[in-house]
């Protein structure tokens, strides 16, 4: 059986989501319809927003079901960005995010003639309040992760909202690896504020937390002003169009509940596996450095720098030995590339090529751990060694 440590990649289905989703699909009906089949759909349509607003901090009204954090991203980004005040043109972007809202930003510059306003990360891959605050004064928008989910640094998520509200500026927050590891509190970061700027959105993927892949959510502020990205309904405040996932959204709601119910017996349990095995990576292998803030930091992430070994190589030779890894966002998976969040932390090309990202779940073990210190000695030297021979040809 294979030992899988990728779970910021994804995360094994839940028990709880797969019944939830098989039950869903024993209700016929579509919830827009006013029969009572449709209606029946609509009931259990809105109790599944109902309980995914209790974990997230926020308003059932403001939940928009979407096909994943992507479309999260972008309804939240494009739609805030189409409905700003005229002349705020810049867009507060901080280094290192993830390409769902890189991405977006880039085609907002591209097509939109956007002004990118870049905040730098220190060391640790936290993003500066007051650095985030300067570039803030009329711009359009600002965006920020809640947790890298490369380093797995926790941001002040709080004190960027207060920074954008300040400002009145509309804030996107991605708080798709937060999710299930950290609380996540819309209302409470927000604040008692009405004007639309502030945080304003928030994306959330069902997949991180033992959902359905497919289904995600945007978190948006009942007084934020958004233009939506698809048109043909009045679904969900008019915000997304389209015959809504009952079944999927049943399923999100029910996994969120119950990675919500355990997070913080479970944050303890996989705080004490990711020290074993940091200890014991440094134990056997002292060259190795671990990569972002060294406390305040995903429960479950281990992101290390293994020095003269290509990442890529690490990734192979293990998975050869039965145990699954990243090099970084499983969305660049296959792009041979330097990890672009190890770049902002000021490292090297040649060390942002050097990396391996270890990510525990809630089926992780203590053998699993036991099984990545048993192989890893070996494929670091092995990927040394390969190096040095490519490097001897060229």
């Amino acid at each position: 059986m294979q030992v899988y440590l990728d779970h910021a990649a994804t995360t094994p289905l839940r028990r709880e989501a797969r019944d939830a989703w098989l039950d869903a699909h024993e209700v016929l009906g579509n919830p827009s319809s006013i029969h009572g089949a449709g209606q029946a759909a609509r009931r259990l349509l809105e109790d599944a927003r109902d309980q995914l607003a209790e974990v997230l901090g926020c308003q059932p009204i403001e939940i928009v079901f979407t096909s994943g954090g992507t479309e999260a991203a972008n309804l939240a980004l494009k739609g805030l960005w189409w409905s700003r005040t005229e002349g705020m043109d810049a867009v507060v972007l901080p280094d290192g995010e993830h390409h769902a809202t890189l991405d977006v930003v880039g085609w907002l510059a591209a097509a939109e003639q956007a002004t990118v306003r870049a905040v730098p990360l220190d060391v640790h891959g936290r993003i500066g309040v007051d650095a985030f605050s300067s570039a803030l004064p009329g711009a359009g928008l600002a965006t920020a992760l809640v947790a890298n989910n490369e380093v797995g640094t926790l941001q002040d998520a709080a004190g960027l909202a207060r920074a954008a509200s300040s400002a009145s500026v509309p804030l996107h927050l991605d708080a798709v690896s937060a999710l299930g590891q950290i609380a996540v509190d819309f209302a409470a970061w927000r604040g008692a504020g009405t004007a639309p700027g502030g945080l304003a959105a928030m994306s959330v993927s069902a997949h991180k937390v033992g959902g359905p892949v497919g289904v995600g959510a945007a978190v948006v502020s009942r007084h934020a002003r958004l233009t939506p990205l698809m048109h043909g309904g009045a679904q969900q405040r008019g915000l997304r169009a389209g015959t809504q996932d009952v079944a999927g959204a049943a399923a999100f709601a029910a996994a969120a509940r119950a990675a919500e119910a355990e997070r913080v017996r479970e944050s303890e349990r996989l705080v004490a596996l990711r020290e074993r095995l940091i200890d014991g990576i440094r134990s056997s292998l002292p060259r190795a450095r671990l990569l972002g803030d060294p406390d305040g930091r995903l429960p479950g992430n281990a992101h290390v720098l293994f020095p003269d070994a290509a990442g890529e190589t690490l990734l192979f030779l293990l998975d050869m030995a039965g145990i699954a890894v990243s090099t970084g966002s499983a969305c660049q998976a296959g792009v041979a590339e330097p990890s672009h969040v190890v770049l902002a932390l000021g490292l090297d090309d040649r060390a942002a090529r050097s990396v391996l990202r270890f990510t525990l779940g809630y089926t992780s073990t203590s053998s699993d751990v036991d099984a990545l210190l048993a192989r890893l000695p070996e494929a670091y030297a092995r990927a040394v060694a390969s190096g040095a021979r490519t490097a001897a040809r060229s």
